[in-house]
């Protein structure tokens, strides 16, 4: 179990087909910040049927998409 699995269970229960979150809302729903091993972490997500997109510094967001 990784430090993101709270996070990649709340991405698939969306059920949305592409959606962003910030870092902090991020932060609020993993418990834990999100830091340079989330590059390394975001494979993961595709067990989900999801997949990380654009991750923006400048605006301080993740965009994930759902996988067919």
């Amino acid at each position: 179990m990784s430090k993101y699995n709270t996070l990649w269970e709340y991405v698939q229960k969306s059920g949305k087909e592409s959606f962003h979150l910030s870092f902090e809302e991020i932060q609020e729903i993993a418990g834990v910040s999100i830091d340079h091993s989330f590059l390394k972490y975001k494979k993961e997500l595709t067990d989900y049927g999801y997949q990380v997109g654009k991750i923006s510094m400048k605006e301080q967001t993740v965009c994930f998409h759902k996988v067919y």
